[in-house]
Parts: structure tokens; C-alpha cells; sequence
């Protein structure tokens, strides 16, 4: 197996397996329900290290072993991870200085998870001992088909204001800087006479009410970032010692990252992701196909990505965790599978009894397998073996791109803003959902992203933007592509300073506009344009300065002002909304947008019924989704896989199923 195989033939279906809370009596009928089921991969491990080491170099293999080995007589392949998320209470207890601090200064107690610092040196001398032990037993193992470092790294410990991390923070200062004139000119340290003289001065942003530097703020985010990614490294390079297979660590890429995981995923074979429906999210389907395509967007030149853990049902962690509706898992899993992944993982097998996550769903709920959940484990299992044949193959390319930045998430976030409420996933979220519910197919990419293939670019909200990224976004309108700025875009540099001169900075030149002055709307305001399309949250003071109007404010302090432009630039345009536009004024601006252009729907469909196809080198596949409570007609010809009957011309798809069709 070379080190960026697919771990398993066909789909890869199972979850994380935590065997060490049940009896041995369990182990059995736990592996034969996954023979049931057709699970072909577990993740093994990943909160076992007080169980495997018990004490301080203390080892007790034989019941790890003995799992392992039952595993493997059953075919079932095993992703297996450090147990690093976890530390053991023996190591807590010993060195309590590992546990985070937050930015109040208060050290986290024991009893949860990831409850270390990344700039811990014990720390990392303990996890890569643990890493080196497993790799050393079972690197060879042919049960083992990957490894796993760690568990959503950044999840408990994203960010430690610790001693250690400060002292840490200032060598990566230094790295980057290289002096303290060159970071006091970035930071503008002028401003409130907080210049530093020297590395020791500067701190983490401590204190949750304080007005910290932005430019502070946005680094420190950074060096978090990379401070885990470095530990991350630093496991993978123990394992590397001891494998060829293989080795991942699991993503959180949803609508706001802790950690820059377009950035981290150049690190990975194989990319993977942790992805939860948010059960009070009244677009949840189009915010799980949201978080699909970005993570085809950031795994776009590795091919298929892992879907690493998602739930069978309700999770425990929700103000109210709702459970999923009959059929709902068949339809998340799937949509997963036709965006891009090649796994349909779970956390977990079965359903804890005690501890945290009692009321997290599993695989094999409470009430066992006579349930609804566990027949509906057993059918996807059935169906991704029926789609074995779409394995390897990729989503075909859209012609629409979305771009998305964790820092100018970041930067966007931190620090005292025009709009203080304002999240930086609304406006992505937003373009998204009007392009989902027309079938229009979007890859969600990095500004730094090749732009070449798109002939629409959306740019929201990208408030932090680098020079040659803006030329890059401008030299895709000049090719020929509609390219469309929106609203507090290009406003600072990658220092976090305002780009001087008007708004909106990095792309006056390109959209021929100057904006003087923003004027966010109260909570409760709204104006509307002379399109008679609303407008919450946002507008600003705009004139054009090479670009025609296209709509203009209609009432409210700027009546009569332009609100959205557009500029010819070679062979294509560039338009800028400085508007907040409601979703009917996002949906009427698409249709204007892609009137000419060669966007259209992968398949005409009723709303509700999503259609995704993906391409093979020598066949395509058609995935339709309804998510509806109305059977559905569309026109498609081929062989449906699920059912295993021909199509000629006539497909129904059933309310609240999933229809596959070979073309």
C-alpha cells in the first residue's frame, strides 16, 4: 500500500470503535453486527492511551492486541489512531502544567478532552513515545490500513495562553519578523504608544475583554494554527518511522475553522473530516453540502476525501439535540458520498453507556439492533456496496467557485469591527444556498486557489486579502469570467492594516468603484433598493468611478447612492455588491448573473431535490437526492444502482430518498 492509497476496496463504511468500554462478551457480537452491517473499517484507539499505557511506561497490550487480531480474522480493517486527544489522568496528575489555559488566565481542569498545550515539550515527549510504541507494535499489521493522528486537533485546545505558549508565540514572532521595527511597522504599534522594545514584551492577547491589537490577535491565530500542526508533524514523523501507510489526522471544516485546514490539508494523503448537521440550522442539507464542498475545494488535486466521522442521529453536545428524521441518515451519508467523499464513517459503533457522550447517537443505539438506527446502518451498508464502482471517482468540475479564507475569517472575527454581530460564514452561506437550490453545482476555494476553470467567481466577505490574491481574482475577469466582489471584501492587507485610499481596498481598480464611508444597519433597520430587493445588516456610501449601476439605494440615509456595479474588464466583468441582500435579492442578482454565461444546473429538478454527478474515467454517475416530501420525475437515462433496474427516460425518486444512476 503506498503511502496515499485508499484504505479499504470500495466505500470505505464503519466509525470510531471503542471497544474498552465493554465487556469481552460484547467484542464478538460487536463484530459480527459489523459483518451484518458491512463495515469494512473501524477507527481504533483514539481515547485508549490511559488503557494502553496505565502508568508511566507502563504497558498493557493484550486486550489491544486481542482486538486487533478479532478485527482481522472478520476482515474488518482498522484506521488507527495515537491516542494523544485523550491524555491519561496518571499524566495529568504528574504534570498538571499541560492542561490549557484560557485567556483570562485560568488553567482547564482535568476530564476532558485534548486538555493540553501544543507548546508543551512534556507534552509532545509523552504523545510521541505513545505514537512510537503503537507504530513499533502494529506498523506492520496487515489489519492496519491507515493511521490517524490525534482526534479533531484544536477542538479543546485551539487556542492556550499559557507561559509556554506566550514564550513560543515570541520565537515564531521572531521567525517571521526576523525584528521588532519590521513587526512593530506591521502591527502599528504606534497607536495607544504600545511600541515594543523588546520580544519579551509581547504577550498573548490575554484578557477576553480587553481591545487588543487586531494585527496581534490575527498572529496569534496563526501561531495556534501552526503550533498544532506542528504537533501533528511531529506524530506523523514517529509513524512514519514504523509505516507505509497512510497517515491522516481528521478536519473540523464546517462554516468557521479553528485551525487554517486549507493550509493543514496540503499535509495529508488523505483528507478527512469530522462533519455534524446543526439540528436548530433551518438549511442544514444545504449547509452539509456547504461543508462538502469546501472540503472537495481544499482536497480538490488528492481526488476523494473522508468523511472520517459524521451521526447516525441526534449528537449530545446541542442546546437540544434533535434526532434524525426516518431516512435522514441514508440521505446525509449519501449526499457526503455524492460531493466527493469516499467513506461514510460514524462516531461511534455503539452507544456509550456512561460518560460525556452517553446520548451521542451510535451505529448500534441503546436500544440495539432491533431499531430504527441500526436498520438503517445495515441498508446504507448495503447501498455503499452497491456503489462500490463509484470509488476513485471525482465530482465532476463546477464552473462556479466560491472563495472562502480561514484568516480573513480571522481577521473578520477579531477585533472591534463596523458590524461587531456579523459572522463571516453569512454572506459564503448565502451565495451557497442560492446556487444549491438551482442545482448549480460550486467548488468553495481558497483565494489562492487556480481560478482558470471558473466562469463565475463569488467573492464574500473576503475582508483580508493579499495583494496576489487580488490580482489572481482580477485576472479571472480579465480571461472572460464574471467575477462578483460583495461587501467588506479586500478592506485590509495580510497585516490586518486598512487598505488606504476607499473601500473596498485590494479591488477598487478592478470593479472601478470607491466607497468612502460604511454604514451598517441597526438590528432592526432595513432599506430596500430601487430593484425593490431588501437589505439588512449592511450598505455603504459608494460612487463609481469606471463602472455603471446596476441598482441603487431606493430609501434610508443613501437614497439615490449606488448600491451594486458593474465593470467590463477584458473579456469579462467584475460587479460589486456593497449591499447586504436578503436571500430573494441573492437569488434575483444569480439569475441576472449567469445570463450568457455556460452556469446551469447539473439536471433541472424540483427545489428540494439535489442532483450531484460524479465522473470516472469510464463511466459518470448521477446522485439525486430528495429531500422532499413530494415523489419527484426528472428525465435521466441509465442504470440505477440502488434498485438495480434500467432507467429509460423516466425516473421517480421517492420522498425522502436517494436515487444513483450509472448514465
Amino acid at each position: 500500500m503506498t503511502h496515499g492509497a485508499w484504505p479499504t476496496e470500495g466505500l470505505s463504511f464503519g466509525g470510531d470503535y471503542n471497544p474498552e468500554q465493554w465487556p469481552r462478551e460484547i467484542w464478538r457480537e460487536d463484530v459480527a453486527l459489523m459483518r451484518e452491517a458491512g463495515v469494512n473499517l473501524v477507527t481504533l484507539g483514539v481515547f485508549s492511551w490511559g488503557l494502553v499505557e496505565i502508568d508511566d511506561g507502563r504497558f498493557d497490550w493484550e486486550w489491544f492486541d486481542e482486538i486487533v487480531e478479532l478485527l482481522h480474522e472478520n476482515g474488518i480493517g482498522i484506521d488507527l489512531a495515537t491516542p494523544t486527544a485523550a491524555p491519561p489522568s496518571w499524566l495529568l496528575a504528574k504534570h498538571p502544567e499541560l492542561l490549557p489555559v484560557d485567556a483570562d488566565g485560568h488553567r482547564q481542569a482535568p476530564g476532558g478532552r485534548l486538555g493540553w498545550c501544543p507548546s508543551s515539550p512534556v507534552f509532545r515527549r509523552y504523545a510521541e513515545r505513545i505514537a512510537d510504541a503503537l507504530g513499533e507494535r502494529y506498523g506492520k499489521h496487515p489489519a492496519v490500513r491507515m493511521w490517524h493522528v490525534s482526534n479533531e486537533l484544536g477542538g479543546g485546545n485551539g487556542r492556550c495562553y499559557c507561559d509556554e505558549s506566550a514564550a513560543a508565540f515570541r520565537s515564531w514572532l521572531e521567525r517571521k519578523y526576523g525584528g521588532l521595527d519590521e513587526l512593530n511597522a506591521a502591527w502599528g504599534t504606534s497607536f495607544w504608544g504600545h511600541r515594543y522594545t523588546d520580544f519579551e514584551q509581547i504577550m498573548p492577547p490575554r484578557g477576553s475583554t480587553a481591545a487588543h491589537s487586531p494585527a496581534l490577535q490575527l498572529d496569534f491565530e496563526r501561531f495556534s494554527s501552526d503550533e498544532l500542526l506542528e504537533h501533528f508533524r511531529a506524530e506523523r514523523s514517529v509513524l512514519a518511522r514504523h509505516t507505509d501507510r497512510p497517515i491522516t489526522t481528521n478536519l473540523m471544516v464546517n462554516t468557521g475553522d479553528v485551525v487554517d485546514y486549507p493550509r493543514w490539508a496540503r499535509e495529508l494523503p488523505i483528507v478527512a473530516n469530522d462533519h455534524y448537521v446543526i439540528g436548530a440550522d433551518p438549511h442544514r442539507e444545504q449547509e452539509l453540502a456547504f461543508a462538502d464542498d469546501r472540503m472537495r475545494g481544499i482536497a480538490r488535486d488528492r481526488g476523494p476525501w473522508m468523511m472520517m466521522e459524521h451521526s447516525t442521529s441526534a449528537v449530545a453536545w446541542q442546546p437540544v439535540n434533535r434526532a434524525k428524521a426516518p431516512r435522514e441518515l441514508l440521505r446525509n451519508s449519501l449526499v457526503h458520498v455524492a460531493r466527493g467523499a469516499d467513506a461514510a464513517m460514524f462516531f461511534q459503533w455503539r452507544a456509550s453507556a456512561a460518560g460525556a457522550e452517553q446520548f451521542h447517537s451510535a451505529m448500534v443505539p441503546h436500544a440495539g439492533r432491533d431499531s430504527k438506527v441500526f436498520r438503517e446502518v445495515v441498508e446504507l451498508g448495503s447501498a455503499l456496496r452497491r456503489l462500490a464502482e463509484v470509488q476513485g471517482s471525482t465530482v465532476e468540475r463546477a464552473k462556479v467557485a466560491v472563495l472562502w479564507d480561514t484568516e480573513a475569517d480571522w481577521a473578520l472575527r477579531r477585533g472591534l469591527k463596523p458590524r461587531r454581530s456579523m459572522s463571516y460564514s453569512d454572506e459564503p452561506r448565502r451565495w451557497h444556498r442560492a446556487f444549491w437550490r438551482r442545482n448549480i453545482l460550486v467548488d468553495v476555494v481558497p483565494p489562492w486557489a487556480d481560478l482558470d476553470a471558473y466562469d463565475l467567481v463569488v467573492v464574500p466577505t473576503l475582508f483580508l486579502v493579499s495583494d496576489e490574491d487580488a490580482a489572481r481574482i482580477a485576472a479571472a475577469a480579465e480571461r472572460g469570467a464574471t467575477v462578483v466582489v460583495g461587501y467588506l471584501s479586500g478592506i485590509v492587507d495580510p497585516d490586518d492594516r486598512v487598505r488606504l485610499g476607499g473601500y473596498p481596498g485590494a479591488f477598487r481598480e478592478l470593479l472601478g468603484v470607491s466607497s468612502e464611508e460604511f454604514f451598517p444597519l441597526m438590528t432592526d433597520e432595513q432599506v430596500e433598493l430601487d430593484t425593490g430587493w431588501r437589505v439588512r445588516e449592511w450598505s455603504e456610501l459608494l460612487t463609481t468611478t469606471d463602472a455603471e449601476v446596476v441598482a441603487g439605494y431606493a430609501n434610508g440615509p443613501l437614497s439615490g447612492s449606488p448600491a451594486i456595479s458593474r465593470r467590463h474588464t477584458g473579456n469579462g466583468s467584475a460587479w460589486y455588491v456593497s449591499a447586504g441582500l436578503e436571500e430573494d435579492g441573492v437569488a434575483a442578482l444569480l439569475d441576472r448573473l449567469i445570463e450568457g454565461t455556460g452556469v446551469a444546473p447539473v439536471l433541472p429538478a424540483a427545489e428540494g431535490v439535489e442532483v450531484v454527478r460524479r465522473v470516472g474515467d469510464a463511466a459518470s454517475w448521477l446522485f439525486v437526492v430528495n429531500h422532499g416530501s413530494e415523489d419527484e420525475e426528472l428525465t435521466v437515462t441509465g442504470h440505477e444502482l440502488l434498485t438495480d433496474e434500467p432507467v429509460d427516460g423516466r425516473l421517480v425518486v421517492p420522498a425522502g430518498e436517494v436515487r444513483v444512476i450509472r448514465e
